[in-house]
């Protein structure tokens, strides 16, 4: 055996050589880089099984194909993976789980990454993947996760104890259903759209407890098998969610690693084949039914790590410990499977007992049966294994059947078991499954003479319609006939529904009928199988003549009650269960059990025929269903095969079953070659001449469309000249209308601005008024703020006043003191004086007398001295005196200086204060009288009387000033001079603003009346 090693290429051809019988390896492919061994660690087969994905250590994914011997590197994610995936057929996208705990999902033609899904905190170890291909479910040791492929978002994540981990979560086939199964061993099954629980699985609580890591589920998802650190295997029925069956590995197997079902399409995709990995490396494959060991793969110096089988089951590619691959073909490994025993060692009913039957695998090597008499059921056993060794080799099916005994089963329970019906179907036709004769015919496309098939059969189920063209048109393709038979749809049709998820089987089981039981049918095409239609009449004639002649009476010939159930092998008179009921029998008999089938169908109608007479009658009897005892019917049609002459009997005139060829189909060419010729030449011709008319008409068809595109455009030019004249005039009237109702809304609109204008007026006039109110009322607050003002500062005037004058009355009756006091010292000196002087006159007197006497005495010096000292001293205070008299007249005339003063300043003061109450009294008039009269308006004040001044009220009764003593001080007077001053400039300047704001208010009245005489005049 040659071996592939891929190294660093990145695209090449695999060596390939037939494999020898019994050893089944195809090719092995091995990596080695740098002269180094470079593991593979994973493998996915695509949908189709004819190539798969290997993902190596170094991170490099390659896509092996099977059918064409090439490989090819599709990705490098420079990580190892550890799980990989593969979408559906149309897609050509795949899942590969990397050490990084990510998803990442790649396109293998253009090498891209399309998404990169995370989630996961530990190592993704599986990849399930809807049968849709829409979802994917990824599975770590802590969490499941659920994603929709569409748009590579987490849709739903399961999460549980730590404690209670997660060994494998997968979608069954075929179903919506999601298989969840856990360390504690509990196993879950839950509706994928919803997640609701639909069931758990029961586990065997009796005997010791197993550990299950490893599951596999066949491809029609009605069987679950289960094992772990034992060499037990648990099966169960899915449908009746019970634990069926234990199987029990040989001793050698101590730990199950893996376990995969070995798809047959043949079987009804039940599974029987089991393989089984175990801690040896070794994958024995056993049937479960059975529990006969069929073959097994690897060996102990180089253990198998892992397996992966294709969809289809015709290929097994295993890992091996050494990081090679090695594809196997299983054909080849079961060439000699026929040669085997069964090593069926006890076997418990499980209907007699309610606990699951067990059966005991004892070793996985062949072994001839011992030759010892232990009892008479091991007699027995071998008197049947005797009997069965001298069978004829023609009685031997595929699968170890033997159609003899399968002909009892038959017989004795009317039909085959649903559940192995295909796989006996297929022993019963030893179907040759020639993939590649079947791919080279429906790689020639859909056949012309089916390309409108569904307008002439519509079927609802698109799955179906596709079917169904697929299937003939492979069947034409094989046989020209095939495509001329109008009635083939109907013929096929049943097993198309049947099949619809193996085309292959399908093609080859309607080939088969089509080459055995149709023997003859297409001699006298395209007319009806005139000679076995009058084998069916004799044979009519032979076991019931009042019936024949009763058709014969009515005009209803065999084309009309034999051929309809013929070109419809029975599919419209029966339902699905005795369809296949009678097929059963069909297939286990010669094919000429089919035409004593019609018979016995005629004969068990007997009654409502009769009583049938008109042709439509009989024409819905042979083409809808009838009240019809089935197994009746089949037991007459055996009946008639035995008691059927030679001379009439179907047999003389066809041959035995025949099964198809391997490797190609036979060539079908019993049939009128020239009538299909012909008919191909003329359906060609035909052909033709319908692509010439339809060119012609095609041609016809754009002059047509051209000639009423042209004619539509004139049309159209016409009918858009006439809409524009329309619309011309159109538009003047509307322009008319519209000038119209412009000048009208002019009109309207100066009414308007009129209206508006006299309004805004209006507004502003009371906008005027209001705001000429406004500052009257401020302008009148202002003046009432400055009467308020002026008549407090002429109060604190007043009160200065008053304080003044009692300052100054205090003062004057100071001074009045004073100059009493100085009068009354004046009056005290002037007695003084005087005395002095009357003293100094007495002594002047004396001194003369004196003199008179003495006049010696007198002429004295000294006396002379002291008289002239005496003189001087009172010269000295004469002089005194006079400057004392001359200040008192001094201040006198200083305090009637003042007096007048004050008095002045009292008038003023009295005479302000009768003019502000004069304007008070006078302001509201003459504010109103402002409004419609000239702003050149006086004023008008009053005079007031002046009060009596302080020099009239002190000629009442006060003391004058003009009789104050001299020595009043001149600094009081000073100072109140200057309060005086002060006091007169406020009150100058108070006036003076005063002034200012009636100006300004006057000269604002005349402005807004001139601004509104002139808008008056205006409008």
């Amino acid at each position: 055996m040659d071996v592939t090693d891929i190294g660093n290429k990145e695209e090449g051809k695999l060596n390939y050589r037939k494999p020898a019988s019994g050893k089944g390896v195809l090719l092995k492919v091995v990596r080695t880089a740098q002269q180094v061994k470079v593991r593979f660690l994973h493998a996915a087969f695509n949908t189709t099984g004819e190539s798969f994905l290997a993902g190596d250590h170094h991170g490099n994914i390659y896509s092996i194909d099977i059918s064409k011997y090439r490989f090819r590197l599709v990705q490098k994610t420079g990580q190892a993976c550890t799980a990989l995936a593969l979408g559906s057929n149309q897609s050509r996208e795949f899942l590969v789980a990397l050490v990084d705990n990510t998803i990442k999902c790649f396109d293998q033609d253009t090498k891209e990454m399309v998404s990169c899904m995370r989630g996961h905190e530990g190592a993704v170890t599986s990849i399930s993947i809807h049968s849709s291909g829409r979802y994917a479910i990824t599975t770590s040791s802590d969490t499941a996760q659920l994603w929709d492929l569409d748009t590579f978002q987490r849709k739903r994540k399961l999460n549980v104890h730590q404690s209670i981990g997660i060994q494998k979560v997968f979608f069954l086939p075929l179903s919506n259903t999601i298989l969840s199964c856990f360390s504690d061993n509990s196993i879950f099954a839950w509706e994928s759209k919803t997640l609701v629980c639909k069931y758990q699985l029961p586990v065997p609580d009796h005997g010791a407890r197993h550990t299950y890591k490893t599951f596999a589920v066949t491809q029609d998802g009605k069987s679950l098998v289960a094992g772990g650190r034992s060499n037990l295997l648990h099966l169960w029925c899915l449908d009746s969610k019970k634990l069926v069956k234990v199987i029990q590995m040989p001793t050698q197997v101590r730990f199950v690693r893996q376990l995969e079902f070995l798809p047959d399409s043949l079987d009804g995709e039940s599974s029987q084949t089991l393989g089984v990995l175990g801690q040896d490396g070794i994958m024995r494959f056993i049937n479960i039914h059975t529990s006969k060991l069929l073959f097994h793969i690897g060996s102990h110096n180089n253990g198998i790590n892992a397996v992966t089988i294709s969809p289809t089951g015709r290929h097994v590619v295993a890992i091996f410990d050494d990081g090679s691959i090695s594809i196997y073909s299983t054909q080849s490994l079961m060439e000699d499977l026929n040669h085997l025993l069964p090593l069926l060692a006890v076997v418990s009913d499980s209907a007699a007992s309610q606990a699951p039957s067990n059966l005991k695998v004892k070793s996985d090597t062949i072994q001839k049966p011992a030759n010892h008499t232990a009892g008479s059921k091991q007699r027995k056993i071998r008197a049947l294994a005797a009997g069965s060794a001298v069978e004829d080799k023609e009685n031997q099916l595929y699968g170890g059947l033997n159609k003899t005994r399968l002909v009892g089963l038959l017989k004795a329970f009317g039909e085959y078991p649903a559940k192995y019906r295909m796989f006996v179907w297929r022993s019963l036709l030893c179907l040759p499954e020639n993939y590649t004769a079947y791919n080279s015919l429906t790689e020639k496309g859909v056949h012309a003479a089916y390309l409108s098939l569904h307008d002439k059969y519509p079927i609802k189920s698109q799955k179906l319609q596709r079917g169904l063209q697929r299937v003939l048109s492979a069947l034409s393709h094989w046989s020209s006939i095939f495509g001329e038979a109008e009635y083939l749809p109907l013929l096929a049709f049943p097993f198309v529904k049947l099949f619809q998820n193996n085309a292959l089987l399908c093609f080859e089981v309607v080939a088969t009928v089509l080459v055995n039981w149709c023997q003859h049918w297409f001699e006298y095409f395209p007319n009806p199988p005139l000679n076995i239609l009058n084998m069916v009449e004799n044979l009519l004639a032979h076991h019931d003549k009042e019936l024949l002649q009763h058709l014969v009476d009515c005009g209803i010939t065999s084309q009309l009650y034999v051929w309809p159930l013929l070109e419809t092998l029975f599919s419209e008179v029966l339902t699905r269960d005795e369809w296949l009921r009678l097929f059963d029998n069909v297939f286990s008999n010669h094919p000429s059990f089919l035409l004593m089938a019609c018979v016995a169908y005629l004969m068990s109608c007997r009654e409502p025929l009769l009583l049938c007479s008109q042709k439509r009658d009989f024409e819905y009897f042979f083409h809808h269903r009838n009240n019809l005892d089935t197994e009746a019917m089949i037991k007459d049609t055996y009946r008639l095969m035995n008691n059927t002459p030679a001379e009439v009997h179907p047999r003389r005139m066809l041959l035995g079953f025949t099964p198809l060829t391997k490797d190609s189909y036979p060539v079908f060419n019993h049939y009128p070659e020239f009538i299909v010729e012909y008919q191909n030449r003329e359906r060609e011709k035909m052909r033709q001449q319908e692509l010439e008319y339809l060119q012609e008409r095609q041609e016809i068809m754009l002059q047509r469309t051209d000639l009423v595109r042209r004619q539509a455009e004139e049309d159209t030019y016409y009918v858009q000249q006439e809409l524009l004249q329309k619309a011309e005039e159109q538009r003047k009237i509307i322009l008319a209308q519209a000038e119209e109702k412009l000048v009208q809304q002019r009109k309207n609109l100066a009414a308007m601005k009129r209206d508006l204008k006299a309004k805004e007026l209006q507004l502003l006039d009371a906008n005027r008024n209001r705001l000429f109110k406004h500052q009257q009322d401020l302008q009148l607050s202002q003046l009432h703020r400055l009467d308020e003002e002026i008549l407090r500062k002429m109060a604190l005037h007043e009160e200065e006043t008053s304080a003044a004058f009692q300052a100054l009355d205090l003062r004057q009756m100071e001074l009045e003191v004073e100059r009493k006091q100085l009068q009354q010292q004046l009056c005290k000196e002037q007695l003084r004086i005087e005395r002095q002087v009357a003293d100094m006159r007495m002594k002047s007197t004396e001194g003369e007398k004196e003199l008179e006497d003495f006049p010696a005495e007198s002429h004295k010096p000294g006396s002379d001295h002291n008289w002239q000292q005496d003189a001087e001293c009172q010269q000295h205070d004469n002089g005194e005196l006079e400057k004392k008299r001359r200040t008192l007249a001094e201040s006198d005339r200083l305090t009637r200086t003042m007096s007048d003063v004050a008095g002045k300043e009292w008038d003023e003061v009295v005479s302000q204060r009768g003019r502000l109450a004069e304007r008070q009294r006078s302001r509201p008039a003459a504010y109103t009288s402002s409004q419609g009269q000239s702003s050149n308006t006086p004023y008008v004040r009053t005079a007031t009387t002046k009060p009596a001044t302080p020099k009239q009220a002190g000629s009442n009764g006060m003391v004058c000033l003009n009789s104050c003593s001299p020595s009043e001080s001149t600094a009081t007077i000073l100072s109140l001079d200057r309060g005086r001053t002060h006091l007169d400039s406020k009150e100058r300047q108070l006036m003076k603003q005063i002034k200012c704001l009636r100006e300004k208010l006057v000269a604002r009245a005349l402005e807004d009346n001139g601004a509104s005489s002139q808008s008056l005049y205006t409008h």
